[in-house]
């Protein structure tokens, strides 16, 4: 047993207690990483040996080692998640220190030939057929990926293929530290009102609070989300938005103004030929192949084919929508639309056609009145309860906690709610576990998950005013939340999200995404934040009217994004090298509808396939909302509440983990194989068809 008295994270695993945030330092985070890989080691070698001397069985080796991993991964977690949240030199110095520890005990343990042969043993033997299904799950899904870690490599190509794992994983957490960095490192003070011609008093706020956060006079412009975003939709100012627009989008760059000083470009070469080269020490033509042995999708080639159809349904609407913007900007003088100009103009165009603008929604999207009215549309819909919890220490004063109950007060499962963006917390906006549902000597450990996001604070004594941008956002994410709280399996393996084919991961966060844009849960919460006068019809008919402005040029940009991430995996050549801007260029020059400019380096902060979890699958984002949109049309043909279709959904995708195919789960719901039509509808990019 470890010693718990002086580190919190040794305290925590004895316990089901949540952690100690505010007791928790980076001294802590080397020594129980170091206490727990040896105790895990220990864990999995005496269930070797019981499992040689008797009889392989769940109880003598899977149980054992899973609690053993899971007990290692609790303690890692709040380690991991401060980093993200709280960076610091101190968290960078601890993270580093523990994840080559804890990359090579996961390569150990997937190359552990004995433990493998133990498995097989019980997966070849009668005890497998007593066992539950999201038991034979698990034990199917070990063999897969002992196979996916080199156990069946000889000694040297083992070895290889742990020093690329150890490698990678280094790359992958420099990438994401620079991109941190380059996105702090920049930033513009204003001090002249006038080169804030068109920005609304939001976004002006924002921004002199900004600068007052750092003691300057007048206003900053940072790469922050919120402060990037209503500069370029809505700064008069041509060359603040070109300013702004290159700076955000050479970030971690050779170019630019912080060019060389945390560029990633080196880091992407190794990574995409570390990957090429792993793939190929497991027997497959390239990552993106091996990457489909946990996903949906039968073949990199039927992506493609899947991305290029939607590109060939979308090219007609985004050129027409980007000849409009081109129509408004000559109207001011602008003979050659730039990519600084399309979120403006964008915006303009939004104003013309619905006669609205995003400012002026967020009146009505008061932070905590949003949260308040996320949770109602949640219990209508899987008849649950949500309360605040006032007895969880945490990282930050913005951070609330929260617990999710049955009708009858069973629990559910807790979550962690950091929702505003500040210095040294990572962008973007992500869901992640604490710890997944399983069953032990002492009952059920309930699932645990952090919900990220980086909207717009608040600016002095009043809440923070969401766009309904970030509204949805937060919806999404609460879909993954969900996913990971209301499974029924007992298993951690293949509990919640995880094991979960990952181009179906996204079903849950998108399917959420729908509530944001009915008046009937819009009614549940959206209010102005002064009078609390509801959300006025005509301004929700404009909303709702807005629903697909500019669907063709995102949908087209998503499969831009897709099908660069397919190719730069699928068709790496060693002899070639990565070929990174080439194999975008290639890209856009099939299906985009403009050429950003030459210094643009979206790759180097692409951080979904270089730090993130989405190599060779940011597809899945487009895959799985065909999924979500067929899933929602069900309530269409229903109602919005309909407590039957509610049930449905939550128990048999919710609840289901990954104890089947995510393919079965949705025909359990829908009845059928999903179909693509209801994603075009929503997009407004269905075609007529012939009555």
């Amino acid at each position: 047993m470890t010693d718990t008295r002086d580190n919190p994270l040794l305290r925590l695993v004895e316990t089901d207690q949540l952690p100690e945030f505010d007791a928790i330092a980076p001294a802590h985070a080397e020594p129980a990483v170091d206490a727990l890989i040896d105790e895990a080691r220990a864990a999995v070698d005496q269930a070797i040996a019981k499992a040689a001397d008797a009889a392989p069985t769940w109880a003598n080796l899977i149980a054992p080692v899973d609690a053993a991993q899971d007990r290692l991964g609790r303690a890692f977690s709040p380690v991991s998640h401060l980093h993200s949240v709280i960076d610091s030199p101190a968290w960078r110095e601890a993270y580093q220190a523990c994840l080559p520890k804890l990359t090579a005990f996961s390569s150990e343990i997937g190359q552990n030939g004995d433990l493998f042969e133990a498995v097989q043993r019980l997966r070849d033997s009668a005890e497998y057929a007593r066992l539950d299904a999201a038991q034979q799950r698990v034990i199917d899904d070990m063999l897969r990926d002992f196979r996916l870690a080199g156990v069946a490599l000889d000694d040297e190509a083992k070895a290889r293929y742990r020093e690329i794992a150890q490698r990678r994983s280094e790359l992958a957490t420099t990438y994401q530290q620079h991109l941190l960095d380059a996105t702090q490192a920049w930033r513009r003070h204003i001090t002249d009102e006038a080169e804030l011609a068109g920005l609304p008093d939001s976004a002006r706020a924002l921004l002199a609070q900004n600068a007052a956060g750092k003691d300057l006079d007048g206003w900053l412009v940072t790469l922050d989300a919120p402060s990037f975003i209503a500069v370029l939709s809505h700064a008069a100012d041509r060359g603040l938005r070109a300013e702004v627009y290159e700076a955000f989008s050479t970030r971690a760059s050779d170019v630019g103004p912080n060019g060389g000083e945390y560029d990633n470009s080196a880091l992407m070469d190794e990574i995409l030929a570390l990957r090429h080269e792993a793939a190929g020490l497991l027997g497959f033509a390239n990552y993106a192949e091996q990457s489909l042995a946990t996903k949906m999708a039968d073949s990199p080639d039927q992506i493609e084919r899947f991305l290029l159809d939607l590109a060939e349904r979308t090219r007609d609407t985004a050129r027409s929508e980007l000849d409009a913007l081109r129509t408004l900007a000559r109207a001011d003088g602008i003979d050659t639309l730039e990519a600084w100009d399309v979120p403006y103009y964008a915006e303009r165009l939004k104003e013309q056609r619905y006669d609205f603008s995003d400012e002026d929604l967020r009146p009505y999207f008061p932070a905590p009145a949003v949260v308040d009215g996320l949770f109602r549309v949640v219990e209508r819909l899987y008849d649950v309860r949500i309360r605040p919890r006032h007895d969880v220490r945490t990282w930050h004063d913005d951070v609330t906690v929260y617990e999710i109950r049955d009708a009858d007060g069973a629990p559910r499962g807790v979550f962690y709610l950091d929702p505003y963006a500040r210095e040294g917390k990572r962008g973007g906006a992500w869901m992640d576990g604490f710890q997944n549902r399983r069953v032990h000597a002492d009952g059920i450990q309930l699932p645990v998950a952090f919900l990220t996001c980086n909207f717009s604070p608040p600016i002095g004594d009043a809440p923070a005013l969401l766009t309904h941008d970030e509204v949805t956002t937060l919806f999404h994410e609460f879909g993954h939340g969900l996913h990971h709280m209301l499974t029924r399996v007992d298993y951690a393996p293949v509990a919640g999200i995880a094991g979960v084919e990952w181009d179906a991961v996204e079903l849950p966060s998108q399917f959420m995404e729908n509530w944001c844009w009915a008046r009937e849960s819009l009614d549940l919460f959206a209010a102005h934040h002064e009078t609390g006068a509801p959300l006025p019809a005509e301004l929700f008919d404009k909303l709702a009217a807005s629903r697909t402005h500019m669907a063709g040029w995102q949908m087209l940009r998503q499969v831009e994004f897709s099908l660069f991430d397919l190719r730069l995996h699928r068709d790496y050549d060693p002899a070639r090298g990565a070929r990174v801007l080439e194999t975008l260029d290639a890209v856009r020059a099939e299906v985009a509808v403009m050429t950003p400019p030459s210094f643009n380096r979206f790759p180097h902060s692409f951080m979904h396939i270089f730090a993130g979890g989405y190599a060779a699958g940011y597809y899945s984002y487009k895959w799985a909302e065909v999924l979500s949109a067929d899933a929602f049309s069900a309530f269409e043909e229903t109602t919005l509440f309909d407590t039957t279709t509610g049930r449905r959904f939550l128990t048999e995708v919710l609840e289901r983990g990954a104890t089947r195919d995510a393919i079965d789960n949705f025909i359990a719901f829908r009845g059928r194989e999903p179909s693509i039509d209801a994603l075009l509808r929503h997009s407004g990019l269905d075609e007529p068809r012939a009555a």
